[in-house]
């Protein structure tokens, strides 16, 4: 596949490829950087950010979703065509390979920066910090790259414009969720570019909090209140009850839950385990001797997710001071990102995708779990982070009316905040510019695309129908 035609390699900020540190780079101060970004209207103009139509060589979308299946375990892979069958925002969520091809086909401003690479509404949730409060970001960076950041904002509105439509949205109302969605987005760039560089860094966002460019109102603050309640019964320790039993030897075992959770043979558990050992090579020493006080219990494999599914993922169950002190690791195969194909080559650093990932995760989250790490097992990359960590999600059916605007905003917005921790947001501010056009062009892309998606999602539902494709419905 041909590399993106808009990608230059000195489209990449030079502090973000010369590594080690260089104490002699020099910076240009936010304003020449912004007029610098404005300036790229001229070359891409915001207009042709807008424009989506269907290219007569666009494969067929099916192709691309088969391509993604090889290498997965094939009796899964039904299950992952039944998740994307679901519905057309499920289709969004595990076609990522699909957006992307779309993606590298359109114009971007030349802007790089660490992107999360499906940045779509659900990819936004709340965890726990090091401090236990629950904040709210990104939470799933398993696409994440150097790339254009035109593909993170236009995959949200994607996903904002087709939640709309499964939430019963009207044309004009999807269409000013997109709005409230890239507006936050624009906004923030514009107040982020002139902080001091540690300010933007030590930013993070609690549920229902006031920001300078989001201010919630009180039918959302209701809604990301029962969020966090939630999220903060999830824990290594409610966790335990739900997944697992106690044998009658005494000890810990997982509970088989097939196909979600079922236990491994004991060469495949071995595997795991032992590549415990190169993954706490990757913590801080501090963490990694924290680390040493846990012992395995058991493992598991574990399907998670629509688009991952299919992939390996193991759930490890440990014990600390006693059986009250539980902690549960989830060990994730990272596949390689659905945008490599059309993107210069990645630094050394980010050659292994599982440390990609981490990486990718310790740059645009604002804080990370301080159990995130990377190793390998049979050759293959995998990552590991903590599974009940006070995670939760905003289920997008709670949504409605003010709430699901307010929502798309505050996604919006921390977008913006992740891409300034990652790139260069006084040159993105200058092209997005001051006004709602930027706004405007964006959501014309997002109906595009989410008509596009639903013809996508019938194609594979017809394909289901017609006996062409294997899938498991409603697991």
């Amino acid at each position: 596949m041909e590399q993106h035609p808009y990608f230059l390699r000195e489209d990449v900020e030079p502090w973000q490829r010369d590594l080690p540190y260089n104490p002699h780079l020099a910076l240009e101060p936010w304003p020449r950087r912004n007029e610098i970004g404005k300036a790229l209207q001229k070359k891409i103009p915001l207009e042709s950010l807008g424009e989506y139509k269907k290219l007569e060589n666009r494969p067929n979308p099916l192709d691309i979703i088969q391509t993604t299946n090889q290498g997965r375990q094939e009796h899964l892979i039904p299950l992952r065509m039944g998740r994307m069958a679901a519905s057309p925002f499920t289709f969004l969520r595990g076609g990522a390979a699909v957006m992307a091809w779309d993606l590298a086909q359109s114009p971007i401003s030349g802007l790089q920066c660490v992107i999360d690479g499906d940045a779509h509404l659900n990819n936004f949730g709340l965890y726990g910090t090091p401090q236990r409060n629950v904040v709210f970001d990104l939470d799933d960076f398993d696409e994440a790259t150097i790339s254009a950041w035109e593909w993170d904002l236009k995959r949200l509105a994607a996903s904002v414009n087709v939640a709309g439509r499964e939430n019963g949205l009207s044309k004009s109302d999807r269409r000013e969720a997109v709005i409230n969605c890239v507006s936050g987005y624009r906004e923030n760039a514009n107040y982020l570019q002139s902080l001091r560089i540690l300010e933007v860094w030590y930013l993070h966002h609690q549920p229902g909090e006031t920001q300078p460019v989001f201010k919630p109102d009180a039918k959302t603050r209701k809604v990301l209140d029962k969020a966090v309640k939630k999220a903060q019964q999830r824990t290594n320790v409610t966790l335990l009850d739900k997944v697992a039993y106690r044998s009658v030897e005494g000890g810990w075992r997982f509970s088989d839950d097939p196909p979600i959770l079922t236990r491994t043979d004991d060469k495949t558990a071995e595997q795991v385990i032992n590549s415990l050992t190169s993954y706490a090579d990757t913590l801080s020493p501090e963490r990694a001797y924290m680390f040493q006080r846990y012992r395995v219990a058991d493992v598991a494999h574990r399907v998670v997710g629509v688009g991952s599914v299919g992939l390996q993922a193991y759930l490890v169950m440990f014990f600390g001071n006693d059986d009250n002190d539980p902690l549960f690791l989830q060990v994730k195969e990272a596949a390689s990102s659905v945008f490599e194909p059309y993107i210069p080559s990645l630094p050394p650093e980010a050659t292994h995708n599982g440390r990609r990932v981490v990486l990718g995760q310790r740059v645009l989250q604002a804080t990370t779990d301080v159990l995130l790490g990377w190793t390998t097992i049979n050759q293959r990359p995998f990552y590991v982070r903590q599974m009940k960590n006070m995670k939760g999600s905003i289920p997008i059916e709670w949504l409605k009316g003010s709430a699901f605007f307010m929502y798309a905003r505050a996604c919006g917005t921390l977008l913006a905040r992740a891409h300034a921790r990652g790139g260069d947001i006084a040159k993105i501010a200058g092209y997005c510019g001051t006004s709602d056009y930027f706004e405007q062009v964006i959501a014309d892309w997002a109906e595009a695309y989410g008509n596009q998606t639903e013809q996508d999602h019938e194609i594979l539902v017809k394909a289901i129908s017609h006996g062409k494709i294997q899938a498991d419905m409603g697991i």
